[in-house]
């Protein structure tokens, strides 16, 4: 084999490893991650020696995590992101500086010099997004609380290590004891490069908005499936590429594209283009993380690795709980949530060699700062299984069993998606009509609660394709969308008119907001959740003012009818705030003139005042 290409015999090797252990430890139930982290354990330098090259397979494999902050990036609409402001500055901040400021204060009263101590807290703050969110995505945590917040401050540690990085030169010459002989010289340049990165990130933003689009139509009218991939991945790419030559995040700007796409009509064609690639390299990186731990070190300071990997852990684990309390996370997610950020992360082996490069420290405190940060990569999905088999019953009281999802083919003509306090309704007049419905829900409390009262509720997340699938929806003749979550409910029904046009969508509107979205997706039948109830509220209102039932009645009617035409007025306009508050004063004003004329009309009938209880409108 010596004519054989090393790049075919890597492959060769990359694919065996990974066909063989992940299955196995599937099997194990310890989940992908352990088993792409033990074939690359396996196939390194401290293993069978089979591969070398590590380092340059981190780099290319770190490319699995720019598609995958791509991907996540394509499920968050740009006013998503700008609701997500807050937590990702306010609690991504107190995250990072919280730990790495407990971090620095251990090892300063250890007696490590500050600048060694600032350096190392600020890599061993930061979590791996890889992991996280492959973890989120695989749990569906991601549209949770706990899981929007742990994304929040992964995202927030992505723009963190930019200036973490250009910290390193200045403690770098704090260490050597060297000022620059020219100090105006880096101030320019730091500015320089600052404007810069600025003018790249906006010029990105700009051209997204202005060129992207309409360059993917023009290549979608090729109607050439294999090029629209290519454009896709070059798309990714050239954005990484911009990215590492600003010397930014490439995840970051990768991130950045997808939310810029998040809204377009490409969006479900690029996340099934994408996928399988995101997936292959997601774990051709694990295993890249497996090869990269250093057993040398380990083996030559036992004692010294171990207490950093148990200390940076143990502390993150309690600053990140603490935090967890203070952001009012669900009790029963909290753990899963500390765990998931307590681990190092991928960004810190960049971190430490450059701190090593700028001799903040030497390269053997990098080699065991790497290895304790590969190490706890390695040990967080064994204490999450850890968690879920010991901890998570306990939090439970053992009362909320592991429910399986829809498995067996259903064949009722509705599928109801949400079995709350909307969806029960619906479920029981179904039910006394006797017609069949299937219905999904992802809570398993109100799963175990549903079926105690004899309600027939099958445990699946609706936005999942395969088990809308498995449900019925290829057959069914109606989807009612009842779902809490506005961002989920959208969802859902875009995936329901992408691949079952067949489904007629009866859908709740929990406000005005989420019903321009569900018609602007075509969904003609909406209800607002308290539309109805908040009329009947009102009617007991007016009778207890002294209106009879039957004037109550005229009036509720005439204010039904205006609203629901108000609201087609206003949907056309429901993106301009300035024409849609126009809209909506002179629809409040017409119908209050009317009723007023009404009023006056009735008093001339019966020759003197309406009842006395009856309120006149006021200035």
């Amino acid at each position: 084999m010596e004519h054989t290409p090393t790049w075919l015999v890597n492959s060769f090797i990359y694919l065996t490893a990974a066909v063989i252990a992940v299955p196995l430890s599937r099997a194990l139930g310890l989940g992908a991650i352990i088993g792409y982290l033990a074939a690359g354990m396996a196939i390194g330098p401290w293993g069978l020696r089979l591969v070398s090259n590590v380092d340059d397979i981190l780099h290319f494999a770190e490319f699995g995590v720019v598609l995958m902050l791509f991907l996540v990036g394509l499920e968050l609409e740009p006013r998503r992101l700008w609701s997500l402001r807050r937590p990702i500055f306010g609690w991504g901040s107190a995250q990072v500086l919280g730990c790495a400021a407990a971090l620095a204060g251990v090892a300063v009263a250890l007696g490590v010099a500050w600048p060694t101590a600032v350096v190392a807290a600020l890599g061993l703050a930061l979590s791996s997004t890889a992991i996280a969110l492959q973890v989120m995505q695989e749990r569906n945590l991601l549209r949770t609380s706990s899981g929007q917040a742990g994304f929040s401050i992964l995202l927030f540690q992505d723009v963190a290590a930019i200036p973490i990085l250009a910290l390193l030169p200045l403690l770098g010459g704090l260490v050597d004891g060297v000022s620059g002989s020219n100090p105006a010289l880096p101030s320019v340049n730091r500015s320089w490069e600052a404007i810069k990165v600025i003018g790249i990130v906006g010029g990105v933003i700009l051209g997204g908005r202005l060129l992207l689009r309409p360059a993917l139509r023009w290549i979608a009218l090729s109607k050439t499936s294999e090029v629209f991939t290519a454009a896709a991945l070059l798309l990714v790419v050239g954005i990484a590429m911009l990215m590492q030559w600003l010397g930014l995040s490439m995840a970051l700007g990768a991130f950045l594209a997808g939310v810029l796409l998040a809204d377009s009509e490409y969006r479900r064609e690029l996340e099934t283009d994408i996928e399988p690639f995101k997936g292959l390299l997601l774990g051709l990186f694990f295993i890249a993380v497996g090869m990269s731990i250093d057993f040398g070190v380990l083996i030559a300071h036992p004692g010294a690795m171990a207490a950093i990997l148990l200390g940076f852990v143990v502390v993150k684990l309690l600053v990140i709980y603490v935090l967890a309390g203070a952001m009012k996370l669900p009790f029963q997610d909290r753990p899963v949530f500390t765990l998931l950020l307590a681990q190092g992360g991928e960004f810190a082996f960049v971190v430490f060699q450059a701190a090593a490069g700028a001799r903040v420290f030497s390269p053997e405190v990098a080699s065991l700062l790497i290895g304790a940060v590969a190490l706890s990569m390695l040990l967080s999905p064994l204490l999450l299984l850890a968690v879920d088999r010991l901890l998570l019953p306990r939090y439970a009281n053992c009362n909320v069993p592991v429910l399986e999802e829809i498995s067996e083919p259903q064949d009722a003509p509705i599928i109801i998606a949400g079995f709350g306090r909307y969806g029960q309704i619906v479920g029981r007049m179904l039910s006394a009509q006797g017609i069949p419905s299937t219905v999904l829900d992802h809570d398993a409390e109100m799963i175990e609660a549903a079926r105690a009262f004899g309600y027939r509720v099958f445990y699946g997340d609706a936005t999942r394709l395969d088990l809308l699938r498995t449900a019925g929806a290829a057959t069914a003749r109606i989807l009612v969308v009842a779902v809490d979550d506005v961002e989920q409910s959208l969802a859902i029904v875009d995936l329901a008119r992408e691949h079952f046009p067949n489904l007629a969508l009866v859908a709740r509107a929990r406000d005005v907001t989420h019903w321009n979205g569900l018609r602007e997706r075509g969904v003609t039948r909406v209800q607002r959740e308290v539309f109805e109830s908040s009329l009947v509220s009102a009617a007991c209102v007016l009778e207890l003012m002294g209106q009879t039932p039957d004037e109550v009645k005229v009036h509720v009617g005439r204010f039904r009818a205006h609203n629901l035409a108000l609201l087609e007025q206003m949907y056309p306009h429901h993106k301009d705030r300035a024409k849609l508050i126009a809209v909506a004063k002179q629809g409040r004003e017409q119908l209050e003139a009317q009723m007023a004329q009404e009023r006056a009309e009735r008093q001339q009938h019966t020759g003197g005042a309406i009842s006395e209880g009856t309120p006149a409108r006021s200035g």
